[in-house]
C-alpha cells in the first residue's frame, strides 16, 4: 500500500532585496498542510536562522522521535504492556564539510517509559527493538538511530 503526503513551504524572509547578498535575507519560512496549524521554520542559528523557529535539523530529529513513540505504543499494545508515561529527550549529531555540505551522523533516542506494573518492564524494554524495525522514518535515513531507553514501573 502506498501513502502520499503533501505540504507547502513558503519562504517569508525577503527583506526587500531578495537574495542579492548572503546576509541580506532572512531564512524564515512557513510550512503548511491541510489540517494542522502552520509551522514556523528557519535555519539553525549557526546558519543565520531565527532560533525562535523550528529548523530542519530539529524537525528531522522530532520525526524520528515521534515515529519511534508511535511504533513503540503500537508494539506495547500487541504485547499487553500498559504504558502510562513516555518522555523522550532525543539528541542528534551532525557534521559539516568545508564545502558547506553536511549530514547527520547519529540520532540517539532517550525514552523514559513508565509501565503499569513491574512484570512488564522486560517486555517494555525489548519492545524498543521491534518499534525501531517498524518505524518508517528510521527505515528511511542513512545514519544510525540508537535507543537508550529507561523503563520504570508504577508499582
Amino acid at each position: 500500500m502506498d501513502h502520499r503526503y503533501a505540504l507547502s513551504v513558503t519562504w517569508t524572509g525577503n527583506t526587500g532585496e531578495g537574495t542579492s547578498t548572503y546576509r541580506g535575507y532572512r531564512r524564515s519560512h512557513t510550512v503548511s498542510a491541510d489540517g494542522p496549524p502552520d509551522l514556523l521554520g528557519s535555519a539553525d542559528r549557526t546558519f543565520h536562522g531565527d532560533r525562535d523557529r523550528w529548523n530542519p535539523e530539529q524537525l528531522l530529529l522530532a520525526s524520528l522521535a515521534q515515529c519511534h513513540l508511535l511504533s513503540y505504543l503500537h508494539v506495547c499494545v500487541d504485547l499487553g504492556v500498559v504504558v502510562t508515561r513516555y518522555v523522550d529527550r532525543a539528541t542528534g549529531s551532525m557534521s559539516t564539510e568545508p564545502d558547506g555540505s553536511g549530514r547527520f551522523t547519529e540520532v540517539v533516542l532517550h525514552p523514559t517509559v513508565t509501565v503499569a506494573d513491574d512484570t512488564m518492564v522486560e517486555a517494555a524494554t525489548a519492545a524498543h527493538r521491534r518499534a525501531h524495525q517498524l518505524c518508517f522514518i528510521a527505515n528511511s535515513v542513512n545514519f544510525a538511530v540508537r535507543h537508550e531507553p529507561v523503563v520504570l514501573a508504577d508499582r
